[in-house]
This record gives C-alpha cells, structure tokens and sequence, in this order.
C-alpha cells in the first residue's frame, strides 16, 4: 500500500489583502497562494508556489520563475499582489 502525502490548500486571498511577508511564509510552509485580482474589468487567478529554492507565478498569460525569495518579493510587490 502506497503511503500518501499529505496535501494543503491553497491559501485563497485577494490582491493587496495580505503583506509581502504574509505571502511569502505561506509560500515558505510549502503552501500554493491563489490571488484573486481584477485586470482589465475581469477577475484573474494568479498562483503563487514554491519549489525547493525556485519560486513561481502562474498568471493567465504567463509564467513567471524567480530564482530568489527577493526576486519573489520585488513581483508580488511590482505586481500589486501584496498590501503595501
């Protein structure tokens, strides 16, 4: 019998809800965070992930990957996902 491992869920917030720190610690307990952000008129998801030391966001057009936790820092800043 195959052991299973456990799995979270996504940390669900809106975009400028939580701190930059917040959504990095989420991110750092190996935690998925979907921002709910409005563009243009509509409703977007953009996840957040981390994996070992490379961090991810996965927006409607694009994906983007940071090598660091400070790159990580400056996109949720730059991208209004974060409160100020």
């Amino acid at each position: 019998m195959a052991s299973e491992v456990p799995t979270m869920d996504p940390l669900v917030t809106t975009d400028g809800a939580m701190g930059a720190d917040e959504l990095l610690a989420a991110l750092d307990d190996g935690r998925r965070v979907v921002v709910r952000t409005e563009f243009l008129g509509e409703e977007h998801e953009v996840t957040l992930r981390r994996d070992g030391d490379v961090f991810y966001c996965d927006t409607p057009t694009r994906l983007h990957k940071h090598e660091s936790r400070e790159e990580m820092r400056t996109c949720i800043e730059k991208q209004g996902y974060a409160s100020e």
